[in-house]
């Protein structure tokens, strides 16, 4: 086989497509193989450079063939879409990926380890439950009202609808909608739990993360935030700077500028979505605080100077920003936040 410096792999459940090139960027391979032909295939090959769209399962591939002494770098679907010629196939993605891959201006994806991927896990599953009771919680909200039962909002005060569900306390409510929401009230009880069982395994990895205990001296940024923060961002380091890292959460104004016209809109909300709304949140409970004057920080000055001239809103999407900022140090640099050298260390970057 010719020496193969370049390999686009198009990663799937059964089917992976390979288009590689040697140095001259003449193409040497254009190969199907099954799932269980990768590894082989891989292990017997020259170490050379292959890319994959950073996609479900890429992460797994990435170690595989890593351990094999490939250079592997994973790009983000959108950036392979441009080097796309005509029809999309296999094969052209292949090729569209062997040739993004070698782009000295493209942007790659970290590999991330197991137990990084099993922290992000514990996020989603997190998620997926608040989801689902939040679904539950207004469901019974609704069919309790259409029966002129209505308590304040909020998940705590949807026991005191649970409660009417119990036949002695109350023997007038009709059998019929008893029947109907015992199993809601049920399953909404058993996910509470599930949430608080995700909610200690979470914080258990956020403390025997170094990375998550630092993110965690920053105000808004609590074990939630900090763990989803560390296995999100394996390497800081290939993020520019602060800014660079703040624009890759979307928590930059969305720019549509020509000429000398600089137009400016709303935050871009592109990238990790997820971690975007958790800063937003614990953006907003330390912005509560520090509106109350009793923290005396560089930071907190700062949040309550624009708070006398912006909504309350804006102002908490801006210390979002801020803390975005600020996390990127303390996980770059290796260091502890200090509340009060936040101007100096975010000014610098």
């Amino acid at each position: 086989m010719p020496e193969i410096a370049t390999i686009g792999l198009d990663i799937a459940k059964n089917v992976f497509q390979l288009h590689g090139v040697d140095r001259s960027g003449k193409i040497v391979l254009r190969r199907t193989l099954r799932r269980s032909q990768v590894p082989g295939f891989f292990r017997a090959l020259s170490p050379c450079l292959i890319g994959m769209e950073a996609c479900a399962t890429a992460h797994h591939w990435a170690r595989t063939l890593m351990a094999f002494g490939h250079d592997v770098r994973l790009i983000p679907p959108a950036y392979v879409k441009p080097y796309l010629r005509r029809q999309k196939n296999d094969a052209a993605d292949a090729a569209a990926i062997c040739e993004a891959v070698t782009r000295p201006s493209m942007r790659f994806v970290p590999v991330k380890s197991p137990q990084q991927q099993s922290t992000l896990m514990l996020h989603r599953a997190r998620d997926l439950l608040i989801g689902q009771r939040t679904a539950l919680i207004n469901a019974l909200r609704g069919h309790f009202a259409e029966l002129g039962i209505v308590v304040a909002q909020g998940s705590r005060n949807t026991r005191q609808l649970i409660a009417f569900l119990h036949e002695e306390a109350n023997p007038d409510f009709p059998a019929a909608a008893r029947t109907a929401l015992q199993p809601l009230a049920t399953m909404l009880l058993g996910i509470e739990t599930q949430i608080a069982k995700l909610d200690k395994a979470i914080l258990a990895a956020h403390r025997s993360d170094p990375v998550s205990t630092r993110l965690a001296g920053i105000p808004g940024i609590g074990p939630i935030v900090a763990s989803c923060l560390s296995a999100s961002i394996p390497d800081a380091s290939l993020f520019q700077g602060s800014r660079e890292f703040a624009a890759y959460l979307g928590l930059v104004p969305r720019q549509h500028s020509t000429g000398a016209k600089a137009r400016l809109g709303s935050i871009s909300k592109m990238g990790n979505r997820h971690l975007r709304k958790l800063l937003v949140v614990g953006a907003h409970a330390a912005l509560y605080s520090m509106k109350s004057g009793k923290t005396r920080t560089v930071l907190a000055d700062w949040a309550r100077s624009l708070l006398a001239k912006k909504p309350f809103k804006v102002v908490a999407v801006a210390l979002a920003n801020k803390m975005a900022r600020i996390a990127w140090a303390v996980m770059a640099r290796g260091t502890a936040y200090e509340p009060g050298n936040t101007g100096a260390a975010v000014s610098a970057t």
